[in-house]
């Protein structure tokens, strides 16, 4: 080979690695979260998470693309979150409630009558409390909250009879998700807590393994459980606010402005979501009554308020109940 030849060789040799080390640059800048919800297609936080899909996407001109899977599709909440610990590239749809597995404090959030309205959720980001939190759960248990502006709405009971005070859930057994919170809450509010999979409702009613269970207005109608109970309750006892994870170790390799936008956007997301379940709360309402449903609003709020309370003594959290609530502005027994 003359000198020339070898020459031209390594050259081309060099352009080309060169070539596939830049390539290699470019794939990492390019990032995939794959986010996984419990909910139907039809409930109004699907399309708020493909709105923050869409959004994430523009902003990063495609470098950091969100797949929504409704459904559970990727598995079971509780599944999905120890995945997404083990750096997983995988977000979740979740609740203070399970984040309370982690970090026990934070469970509050979901307790009974804890806040009453979207504004009250809203100022808990602001809580130094609440960031606290949020940094153990991520350095000390791999989990990233990207937001939690996310409010599905009041929860209240759905069973086949009325219930107008903490005594006429005696007995009954409600299904909760498998968390101490939820447990407890419902426990001191009176029923009998049975941790069930979203899932398995339906026929859980249907075959009286439950006697109810307390939901959000759109959950009814999605899933169409006004076939299996006739009685919404509305005892308004969690404001539900959903919280957003990603994996710590997954969002800390992000580009710092794709970390900005997807926390920026899951933001905007979320609090226009919120504003929309607030009227389809109301749509939902005026659905289920033309579908034979009796709405309870004659509710003891007052009863159920005094039998909450108990929930937060029996885990212990009635400090870190008092010290966010005040942090946010919200005055003791209001």
């Amino acid at each position: 080979m003359s000198v020339l030849a070898r020459h031209l060789k390594t050259l081309s040799l060099v352009v080309g690695l060169g070539l596939f080390a830049q390539g290699a640059v470019f794939a990492q800048d390019s990032f995939e979260l794959r986010f996984n919800h419990v909910l139907g297609p039809n409930e109004p936080f699907h399309k708020g998470f493909e709105a923050w899909a869409e959004r994430v996407k523009e902003r990063t001109d495609g470098g950091l693309t969100i797949q929504v899977f409704h459904s559970a599709q990727l598995g079971v909440e509780e599944d999905i979150i120890e995945q997404i610990r083990q750096g997983a590239n995988i977000g979740q749809n979740t609740d203070a409630a399970r984040l309370g597995t982690y970090v026990p404090g934070i469970a509050v959030v979901n307790g009974p009558y804890f806040v009453s309205s979207l504004e009250e959720s809203f100022k808990l980001a602001d809580s130094p409390t609440m960031q606290e939190w949020q940094a153990e759960l991520a350095e000390q248990h791999g989990l990233k909250v990207v937001c939690f502006d996310w409010v599905q709405g009041f929860r209240n009971f759905y069973t086949n009879g009325p219930v107008r005070t903490p005594e006429d859930l005696s007995g009954q057994r409600i299904r909760t998700p498998p968390a101490p919170i939820w447990q407890e809450s419902i426990r001191a509010l009176g029923a009998e807590p049975v941790a069930m999979n979203f899932g398995d409702v339906y026929p859980g009613l249907q075959q009286r393994a439950i006697d109810g269970a307390e939901l959000v207005y759109p959950n009814i109608t999605a899933a169409n459980l006004n076939e299996v109970v006739d009685h919404a309750n509305e005892t308004k006892h969690i404001l539900l606010t959903n919280f957003q994870v990603v994996s710590s170790q997954w969002f800390d390799g992000l580009p710092p402005e794709y970390q900005t936008a997807l926390v920026e956007e899951c933001r905007a997301a979320g609090q226009a979501t919120s504003a929309e379940i607030e009227e389809a709360t109301q749509t939902a309402k005026a659905t289920l009554k033309e579908r034979g449903m009796t709405i309870v609003e004659d509710v003891d709020m007052e009863a159920f308020r005094a039998a909450g309370e108990k929930a937060y003594e029996t885990l212990g959290l009635v400090e870190a109940k008092n010290t966010v609530q005040e942090e946010i502005g919200i005055k003791a027994g209001q």
